[in-house]
C-alpha cells in the first residue's frame, strides 16, 4: 500500500513538472511569436508642410509620408509616421523619440554636425512669393529692409536675415502665405518652390512667384549620428524604390513628375 501511494505521488509530481514545462514552452512560443512581428520604423515630420507632410481627416499623409512608408516596407519594417514641432525635431531624434526624420529637411553643414543624412531624395528651390498686386519686388535685391515671412527654424529663416532684420516666423507656410494678403503684414514670403505653388493652388491665393529660385536645397533623411547601420539600410532602400519605380509613382501622384530627376 505504501509503495502504491509513493508511486502515485511520484506520478503526480512528474505530471506537475510536465505541465510546468508545457506552460514554460508555451510562454516561450508566445514570446517567439511576438518577436516575429515586424519592427517599427518610426519617422517624423512637422505634419505642417503640404504636400510633403500634412494631416487629412486626422491622418498624416503626403509625399514624405509615402516615401517613408515605402522605405520601411523595403526594409521589412512596419512604417510608423509621427509628428514633432520642427524647431525641436533634431533634439527629439537625438533623444530616441523616433528613428529618422523624413520631413523635407535640407542638408546643411550645421545640421551635419548633429545628424547623419542619407543621399538626397529630392531637390527644390527657395522661392520668393508676393501678393499679385505687389510690383515693388521683382528680384531678391528688392527684399532689402522688407518684412519677410518664413517657417520657424527653416533654412529660409537664415536666408531671409541676409536681406532684412524684419523677419516674421510661422509654424506653417500656408499661414505665412495667407498673411501676404493682409495689408501691412508682410511684403514677401520665402519658402520651398513646390510647397509654395501647392499652397497657392490649393487655397486659391492671389499670390505670385518672383523670379527664379534664390538657391537650391537638397533634402535628406536625418538619422542619429551613432546609427550607421540604419543609415546604410535606409540608403539602400531609397536606392531600390527609385530603381523599381515606387518613388516615381509616389512623385507623379503629388507633382505630376518624378522630382528625383535633375
Amino acid at each position: 500500500m505504501k509503495k502504491s501511494i509513493l508511486i502515485m505521488m511520484m506520478g503526480i509530481l512528474l505530471a506537475g513538472l510536465a505541465a510546468c514545462g508545457s506552460k514554460e514552452s508555451g510562454e516561450k512560443a508566445a514570446s517567439g511569436a511576438e518577436n516575429g512581428k515586424k519592427e517599427d520604423f518610426v519617422f517624423a515630420s512637422s505634419g505642417l508642410y503640404p504636400p510633403f507632410n500634412y494631416t487629412d481627416n486626422n491622418k498624416l499623409v503626403g509625399f514624405d509620408v509615402e516615401i517613408g512608408t515605402a522605405i520601411a516596407e523595403e526594409m521589412g519594417m512596419n512604417p510608423k509616421p509621427v509628428t514633432n514641432p520642427w524647431q525641436t525635431i533634431i533634439a527629439a531624434l537625438q533623444a530616441d523619440k523616433f528613428d529618422a526624420i523624413i520631413g523635407s529637411m535640407a542638408i546643411t553643414d550645421e545640421r551635419l554636425k548633429e545628424v547623419h543624412f542619407t543621399d538626397p531624395y529630392y531637390e527644390s528651390g527657395a522661392q520668393i512669393f508676393v501678393s499679385e498686386d505687389n510690383d515693388s519686388i521683382k528680384s531678391a535685391d528688392d527684399l532689402k529692409d522688407k518684412t519677410i515671412g518664413v517657417v520657424v527654424s527653416s533654412t529660409f529663416e537664415e536666408n531671409a536675415k541676409e536681406y532684412t532684420d524684419d523677419v516674421k516666423t510661422y509654424d506653417s507656410d500656408v499661414t505665412a502665405l495667407q498673411d501676404l494678403l493682409v495689408k501691412g503684414r508682410l511684403d514677401a514670403v520665402i519658402t520651398d518652390q513646390l510647397v509654395g505653388m501647392y499652397a497657392v493652388n490649393q487655397n486659391n491665393l492671389k499670390i505670385k512667384q518672383v523670379g527664379e529660385p534664390i538657391y537650391l536645397d537638397q533634402m535628406g533623411i536625418a538619422i542619429k549620428k551613432d546609427d550607421e547601420g540604419l543609415l546604410k539600410k535606409v540608403n539602400e532602400a531609397l536606392k531600390t524604390i527609385k530603381e523599381n519605380g515606387t518613388y516615381g509613382k509616389i512623385s507623379e501622384k503629388y507633382f505630376g513628375e518624378d522630382i528625383s530627376k535633375e
